[in-house]
């Protein structure tokens, strides 16, 4: 039986006419960027993450720059972040000049480890970059807490975590600015690349909006040296299309990962840690296991699409290898990118798929 990783064939057919109206409704309309779409998503998005202003921008890595440059980040400064997240949470930080300053993660949630973080601040640290990986937030409690004491800002990096919760929150509740991706393949995908950024504080949204539209505010009079990075009003009509489903597709992930769970109560495997007072949504779930690459090869003979987020921490790449680091410097994080494998949990998954992934996995332990 074959099991991909996603089906984003069979997620549209579910909501077929949905998506075709929207799209029409555009294209008959004929105004393609930052229409009444964008604008309306901005607002949708926004409440239901918890925060007062949405900004659509290109993408999720846009997202992050354009946050970092709201918030005056530039050359010589020192930003914080886990070495063990998708590389545009660290690039984008290098590509202002800025220096990326790695902390090593909690190997139950694979986040930020907070006990580290202060160790890391320095008179130049100007902000922390917490990813909410795989799509359970990290400890905003305690990352507050120590970014408070020392007057560093927070981008929350949550392109893995709409919809998640902390405390009882949603993500937009915590940190001066939070980021979103809506790659195709995220809980909330569009149908090409798309972001956003999330804020309580107005100053931060307005420079947001200039900075994404050549620094201008839609005249030829341009305030800041600005990007080119607009969410277009097509995929803005395609995720306000699938919003109102999300809640039910994330409850779909959560479904699927306390079934896995159960399966896995005695398997050879460790599974995924839901930290108390945090609700997790599932972008990926991910196992570990010293036998990683065995599986997944065993998985891939029956049928069985799997994936490694992330096979390599960002301080081995040739790219950061400036910054110093060496091998030992991130033990957990270094540990988890030989052990981790994210397995198929996405809401079309059907029961006979979920059963065989399960089974297998079992077998091969056996």
């Amino acid at each position: 039986m074959y099991v991909p990783m996603a089906d984003l064939r069979a997620q549209y057919q579910s909501i077929r006419s949905d998506i075709d109206k929207a799209v029409q409704t555009v294209m008959e309309n004929g105004r393609y960027i930052l229409g009444e779409n964008v604008a309306a998503l901005e607002r949708e998005i926004a409440e239901y993450c918890g925060s007062t202003y949405g900004i659509g921008v290109a993408s999720g890595t846009d997202a992050l720059a354009l946050s970092l440059k709201a918030l005056g980040v530039k050359a010589g400064d020192e930003v914080i972040t886990t070495p063990f997240t998708f590389v545009a949470t660290v690039e984008v930080i290098a590509l202002l000049g800025a220096r990326p300053i790695f902390v090593d993660i909690d190997p139950k949630t694979f986040n930020i480890c907070p006990i580290l973080l202060e160790d890391k601040i320095t008179p130049r640290t100007k902000a922390i970059i917490p990813v909410h990986l795989y799509g359970q937030t990290a400890d905003m409690t305690s990352i507050l807490e120590v970014a408070r004491r020392h007057n560093v800002h927070v981008i929350c990096d949550g392109a893995q975590a709409i919809g998640a919760e902390h405390k009882g929150k949603p993500i937009g509740f915590y940190g001066d600015m939070v980021t979103l991706s809506f790659f195709p393949t995220k809980n909330l995908g569009a149908a090409g690349d798309g972001g956003m950024v999330l804020t309580n504080n107005q100053g931060l949204a307005e420079k947001v909006k200039y900075l994404r539209f050549h620094g201008s505010g839609g005249t030829y009079s341009y305030k800041l040296i600005g990007y080119c990075s607009r969410l277009d009003e097509l995929q803005a009509s395609i995720l306000r299309a699938k919003l109102p489903y999300l809640d039910r597709w994330n409850e779909r992930r959560r479904n699927n990962a306390a079934i896995y769970n159960e399966l896995f109560a005695d398997a050879c495997i460790s599974i995924p840690t839901e930290q108390p007072g945090n609700k997790h949504v599932y972008h990926q779930y991910t196992i570990r296991t010293t036998r990683r690459d065995e599986l997944r090869s065993y998985l891939k003979s029956a049928g069985i699409e799997t994936g490694i987020y992330y096979p390599t921490p960002l301080h081995y790449e040739e790219a950061y290898r400036y910054l110093g680091y060496k091998e030992g410097d991130f033990p957990e994080a270094e540990k988890a990118a030989r052990e981790v494998l994210s397995l198929p949990v996405f809401p079309e998954l059907t029961e006979q798929q979920l059963a065989h992934v399960a089974a297998t996995v079992r077998t091969f332990f056996e």
